[in-house]
């Protein structure tokens, strides 16, 4: 079963003290003594360059790879003891004491955090007295994710109550959840009990959630690749194409397309491919005056109705 996003996190920081020990390491050495792929390897140290001892920007780890040796560029910059001014001191006391509270956390990780949090304000002096009087609520979103976190650790079902936007519905299932991930969203990809098949729940979308006393069973599954995004249109897929004006040539930066044409007006005509075409009805929607769906014929009368009784509903209001 994939790590989660605490245990990540865990292997990150292990990461900067190994590769500070071993200069010059090598890729495939470093994801074998983590236990991970090259790819998963290579996705953290993606991350690891944005962060750093300051929030304001500076002194960052610089560490890159050229496929097959990693370096790290700044080692002796970075070791420098930290030192936060009042307003960083008071942010990250602030945010320390709201993740505490999250529903889900693990037990052990939320007194090591609480100690961690304690040494901080006895070496903050008044700005930890300024932070106690800040507080911190977090969304729906946040309390999901925790219990999603949780569930991946304990290896336990949940039951989720989810509105999907295609269908326009809310539907119960019991899902075992496989890993979170984030690609512009949070999300959770699980093993659905009522499908009986791989599905990804994007977590502002679960208005109910509940860890179930069942073990979680997921088959064994390959994880899909995501470097390319979300959505991975396949050829087999049903095509679409979508006429846009200049106001909606953004369809063509941020859905995947076989093909985009240009059109005299400045517009494209774009073909994509996707599994579900209904899903796009909403794209024709949003789109408004600046685009319309073409083809298929179903799809585009179908966005047509739905728009025909949006207006109405406007007008009516």
């Amino acid at each position: 079963m994939a790590a989660n996003a605490i245990d990540q996190t865990r292997r990150m920081l292990s990461l900067v003290t190994y590769l500070r020990e071993r200069p010059g390491a090598h890729v495939a050495d470093v994801a074998r003594a983590f236990g991970i792929t090259e790819d998963e390897l290579i996705s953290d140290l993606d991350v690891l360059p944005m962060c750093g001892t300051s929030f304001r920007g500076g002194d960052l780890l610089d560490i890159d790879t050229d496929g097959d040796r990693i370096w790290w560029h700044n080692p002796d910059d970075v070791a420098a003891p930290l030192r936060l001014a009042a307003d960083e001191a008071t942010a990250l006391l602030v945010a320390a004491r709201a993740v505490a509270t999250l529903p889900g956390l693990r037990e052990s990780d939320r007194e090591a955090l609480l100690r961690a949090t304690a040494k901080l304000e006895a070496a903050a002096g008044e700005a930890a007295g300024a932070s106690s009087r800040l507080s911190v609520t977090f969304e729906s979103e946040g309390g999901v994710f925790a219990e999603v976190d949780r569930a991946i650790s304990e290896r336990r079902r949940l039951w989720v109550r989810y509105y999907s936007p295609a269908r326009d519905e809310l539907t119960e299932r019991e899902v075992d959840p496989i890993r979170l991930f984030a690609v512009g969203h949070t999300y959770m990809e699980a093993w659905c009990r009522l499908s009986e098949a791989r599905r990804t729940f994007r977590l502002d979308r679960v208005v109910e959630i509940r860890i179930l006393d069942e073990h979680a069973a997921p088959p064994e599954l390959e994880l899909r690749d995501l470097s390319e995004g979300l959505v991975q249109p396949s050829a087999d897929d049903p095509e679409v194409v979508v006429e846009v004006g200049p106001g909606g040539r953004w369809v063509a930066e941020y859905y995947p397309h076989d093909r985009a044409e240009e059109l005299p007006d400045g517009g494209l005509r774009i073909t994509l491919r996707t599994p579900d075409p209904a899903s796009l009805r909403r794209l024709g929607l949003r789109l408004g005056s600046d685009g319309r769906i073409v083809a298929p014929q179903e799809l585009a009368d179908n966005a047509r109705t739905a728009a025909a009784a949006a207006l109405a509903a406007y007008d009516g209001g």
